[in-house]
């Protein structure tokens, strides 16, 4: 893949994207990175991302205001209490009140829009359909509907030529297998965020489905998140 080819990387400051972004650069892609000051509660995720976006040394990284708290209905934007576990097996199957209505669909179409008038053809983004929460815009069937619909809306995909492209690299990954190829790729986990309730500092509550996957995930690979090695001031490796 030619270097000046550019991409458009959607770039939440969580472990996902985080890894999409690694992947994106690592496949050869001039990346443009796109974050969305969305509404929600916790604004930590948006300084994790101006810190990737700077570490990996994007061509540019855009923060682009919507206000989808005005429309409430999630705990992410609403004053709704976020559910909490013990442990990871202990996260229900129901779609929990943390999916964000429409969320990846507006986030998508923007992300067009931007790639768009970059020239971009291919978009990244790191939703995944097995350690997840269940929210129903982070599925295959989903991005390949997306994509059909990005090449039938857009002046670039109706003109002919190379279709545009919605990478969704980690889509059937599980957790540990995700953070295992980030690794690879030199990503630093301790600039993420995944939690969807941290403390006014941005330190995770570790009981959440966000947190509790994603400590699953550093078991597997034999490690402890360092979030959390940096919270409990400990580099014990997880047993």
């Amino acid at each position: 893949m030619n270097r000046s080819l550019p991409a458009v990387v959607l770039l939440s400051g969580g472990l996902d994207s985080a890894t999409a972004l690694a992947i994106a650069q690592a496949e050869g892609y001039r990346v443009h990175a796109i974050s969305f000051r969305y509404g929600q509660r916790h604004q930590v995720e948006l300084q994790r991302a101006a810190a990737l976006a700077e570490r990996h040394a994007v061509a540019e990284h855009a923060i682009v205001d919507i206000d989808l708290a005005q429309f409430g209905g999630s705990a992410l934007t609403d004053d709704l209490e976020v559910p909490k576990h013990d442990t990871a097996e202990a996260i229900g199957t129901e779609i929990p009140i943390t999916y964000v209505p429409a969320r990846n669909t507006v986030f998508l179409s923007l992300a067009l829009a931007f790639a768009e008038t970059r020239g971009a053809r291919d978009l990244f983004v790191g939703v995944n359909a097995l350690d997840y929460s269940g929210y129903p815009d982070c599925r295959p069937e989903y991005i390949e509907a997306f994509e059909r619909l990005a090449n039938l809306a857009t002046k670039i995909g109706v003109e002919g030529g190379r279709p545009i492209r919605i990478h969704a690299p980690l889509i059937h990954w599980t957790k540990a297998q995700i953070i295992a190829r980030g690794l690879e790729l030199g990503v630093d986990y301790g600039l993420t965020t995944s939690c969807y309730d941290p403390d006014p500092q941005g330190r995770p509550c570790r009981r959440c489905d966000a947190c509790l996957l994603r400590q699953r995930g550093f078991a597997e690979n034999g490690m402890t998140d360092p979030l959390l090695v940096e919270l409990d001031g400990s580099s014990a490796s997880a047993s």
